[in-house]
């Protein structure tokens, strides 16, 4: 009974040994054989998939950024204010433009960033 045991576990290793090596040559063979234009196909699926991309950046990535971005500039505001009041009448402006800035480019960009790609 031993025996027989020993011969499945070692059954098992080797033709988990040979399954892999296997997939490693396949897949070697595979990328030897696939050799060619890659440029060509990542411009042709641009193409194929332009409008999906434009309307999923324009209708679910700009606005969650200008969200994010938008609650970030009140929070940051909120925190300059109070470093305002704690630091005698000195306000910090910097972080509250920068993203005040970067709100305002994500608000606009769906009306020109497509010109540019």
């Amino acid at each position: 009974m031993i025996y027989v045991k020993k011969i499945s576990i070692y059954f098992k290793r080797f033709t988990l040994v040979i399954s892999n090596l296997y997939l490693l040559f396949l897949n070697s063979f595979i990328r030897l054989n696939a050799s060619g234009n890659v440029s060509g196909v990542i411009e042709e699926t641009w193409k194929n998939a332009e409008s999906q991309i434009r309307q999923v950046v324009n209708n679910v990535i700009f606005p969650a950024l200008s969200i994010i971005l938008a609650i970030f500039l009140f929070i940051k505001l909120g925190s300059s204010y109070f470093d305002y009041k704690k630091n005698n009448d000195r306000f910090e402006w910097t972080a509250p433009s920068i993203l005040f800035v970067c709100l305002v480019f994500t608000l606009t960009a769906p009306s020109y960033i497509w010109k540019l790609l």
